[in-house]
């Protein structure tokens, strides 16, 4: 079954471009979230009720997928592979989990303050995020708006090697000025939760190329 006879019958099936968008709302959301987490003096009850509001975006992340994974299985006809629909709404789902993951740690944790480095990272979750929503709303039209989409998805690279070097210098800091061994231990883990977060957006552009290569 070659390529060009997928297209003509994707139109029949458009289900899951809307439930994908939705994925891709969601972390946006979250992304925002947790950059107002972090953009403001931290403080403990501030910390739980973000971390509460993000958790919310997470759980409605999860029973999206689990829709998606579940209208794989009834739906003869899908836009593109079974295995690259399943693929991408796991990894747009890991985003909203890395988003989660930090905030948990910030509100489990009660660090003294945060780095301003933090608000960077955070800063850089939102930009990928909106790099993923525009490149989500461009895959119904995915053999017109290939080179969009790939550059989109080129953005999310650029974005997680920027996180790479705030991420590293944020650690060479806290070594030289940081002197209590248990404040060490929380921001390094709620830093690298932060910086994880933008893999998991370069992983979700690394799913579109494989798809734009298939289909574009």
């Amino acid at each position: 079954m070659n390529n060009s006879f997928l297209n003509r019958l994707a139109p029949k099936e458009p289900k899951f471009f809307p439930l994908l968008k939705a994925l891709s709302d969601i972390i946006s959301r979250a992304a925002d979230l947790m950059v107002s987490c972090v953009e403001m003096p931290i403080g403990h009850e501030r910390a739980i009720e973000y971390y509460k509001q993000i958790k919310d975006e997470e759980r409605k992340g999860d029973r999206l997928s689990h829709q998606i994974f579940d209208e794989l299985n009834v739906t003869f006809i899908t836009p593109f592979d079974r295995e690259d629909i399943h693929d991408l709404a796991t990894r747009l789902d890991d985003v909203t989990d890395g988003i989660n993951s930090a905030a948990k740690r910030i509100a489990l944790y009660n660090p003294k303050q945060l780095p301003d480095s933090a608000l960077s990272l955070a800063k850089l979750i939102k930009e990928g995020a909106a790099c993923i929503g525009h490149a989500i709303d461009e895959l119904g039209g995915l053999k017109k708006k290939s080179s969009k989409i790939t550059q989109l998805c080129n953005e999310l690279h650029d974005i997680e090697n920027r996180a790479d070097d705030v991420y590293e210098n944020f650690i060479i800091k806290m070594f030289e000025e940081e002197k209590d061994s248990t404040e060490i231990i929380k921001l390094k883990d709620i830093m690298y939760e932060l910086e994880k977060t933008t893999d998991c957006a370069e992983y979700v552009g690394k799913v579109i190329k494989t798809i734009i290569v298939k289909y574009a």
